[in-house]
C-alpha cells in the first residue's frame, strides 16, 4: 500500500519512520519543507505538492494541529480533496472537534468517493517512536479493515469507537484525563517542596499503586528537576483539546467542571509566555506563587 504522509510534528515525524522501517513506500509534505530532512534521510520520498503525494498514494494520512489546519489541508483550492478519488482512503490522526469531523467527513465522501477514518493517538512521543500507541478509530467498517494493518504498525492496538467523529469523542475524554492529570501532579510537586519531601521521589513511591499513572513517570521527574528543555508535548495542545471538551459538553448538555476549571488554568499558564512548552511547566504556575506570597 502506498501511503501518502502530511503534517511531519512532533507526532508525525516518528510515526513515518515506524511505517518506513515497517518497509512501507512512504511519500510525505509538510508546510514547512525543512522538517521533511529527518524522515528522508529514511527512505520518505518527498512530494513537490499535496496533489503529487495524492496521487501516488493508497491512504493519505494526517497529523497537524488543530481543526482549521485539517479543513486547510483537505479543502483548499490544492488540498487533498481536489486530488482524491474514490479509490482513496483519509486516514486523520490529528485531534479535532468531533462534529467538524463528521461534517468534513461527509463533505470528501460527497465529493470524491473516498472514506474518512479518524483515527486520534494517545502515547506521546515515546509511544509514537516505539509503536505502542493507543489509537481511537470512528470509521465505517469496510474502510477500517483496509488501514488496519497500517495502524498495527504505528499501535499497540487501535478501538473501534463508532461511525466518523466516534475517535475524536474518545480522543475528547482521554485528554481531559490527561490534563486533569498533569495539573494535579502540578500541585503535588509544589505542595511536596513546600512541605519539605523530595519531590523527585514522588513517582517512584506511587508507582504501581493507584495514583500512579505513565504521565506521573514521564512528567513527574521532570517537574521535580525542571528539566523543561526536551519539548514532548505541548501546552497549547492541552488547552486546545480542553476547549474541545468544553464545546462537546455544551453540545451534548453534559457538565465538566474539572475539566472547565482546568482549561481556565491551562489557559492561564499558556499565556505567560509557556504555551509551546511542556506541560511539565505547570509546576511554575504553584512554585512562583510561593515565591509571590513571600514579598
Amino acid at each position: 500500500m502506498n501511503i501518502g504522509f502530511i503534517g511531519m510534528g512532533l507526532m508525525g515525524v516518528p510515526m513515518t519512520q515506524r511505517l518506513l522501517a515497517a518497509g512501507h513506500c512512504v511519500r510525505v509534505w509538510n508546510r514547512s519543507a525543512n522538517k521533511l530532512a529527518a524522515v528522508v534521510a529514511n527512505g520518505a520520498i518527498a512530494s513537490d505538492s499535496i496533489a503529487e503525494l495524492v496521487s501516488n498514494s493508497d491512504v493519505v494520512m494526517l497529523c497537524v494541529t488543530d481543526t482549521v489546519a485539517v479543513e486547510a489541508v483537505v479543502f483548499a483550492e490544492h488540498g487533498v480533496a481536489a486530488s482524491m478519488t474514490d479509490r482513496h482512503t483519509l486516514v486523520d490522526f490529528s485531534s479535532i472537534d468531533p462534529q467538524a469531523t463528521r461534517v468534513m467527513a461527509a463533505r470528501l465522501k460527497q465529493q470524491t468517493g473516498a472514506d474518512w477514518v479518524d483515527a486520534p493517538v494517545s502515547g506521546g512521543v515515546a509511544g509514537a517512536e516505539q509503536g505502542t500507541l493507543a489509537i481511537m478509530v470512528g470509521a465505517d467498517a469496510e474502510a477500517l479493515e483496509r488501514v488496519a494493518p497500517l495502524l498495527a504498525v504505528l499501535g499497540q492496538r487501535h478501538t473501534h469507537m463508532g461511525p466518523v467523529g466516534s475517535g475524536q469523542v474518545t480522543k475528547v475524554c482521554n485528554q481531559m484525563l490527561v490534563s486533569c492529570n498533569v495539573l494535579v501532579m502540578a500541585e503535588v510537586m509544589a505542595l511536596a517542596e513546600k512541605s519539605g519531601v523530595r519531590a523527585d521521589m514522588i513517582p517512584t513511591a506511587l508507582q504501581g499503586g493507584f495514583a500512579d499513572s505513565i504521565p506521573l513517570q514521564l512528567t513527574g521527574p521532570k517537574m521535580a528537576n525542571r528539566e523543561f528543555d526536551e519539548i514532548k508535548w505541548h501546552v497549547k495542545t492541552l488547552l486546545k483539546d480542553l476547549d474541545l471538551a468544553r464545546t462537546l459538553a455544551h453540545a451534548s448538555h453534559s457538565a465538566t467542571p474539572m475539566a472547565g476549571l482546568g482549561a481556565e488554568l491551562m489557559r492561564q499558564h499558556a499565556s505567560r509566555g509557556f504555551a509551546d512548552q511542556d506541560p511539565a511547566t505547570l509546576v511554575q504556575l504553584y512554585a512562583e506563587a510561593k515565591h509571590e506570597g513571600e514579598r
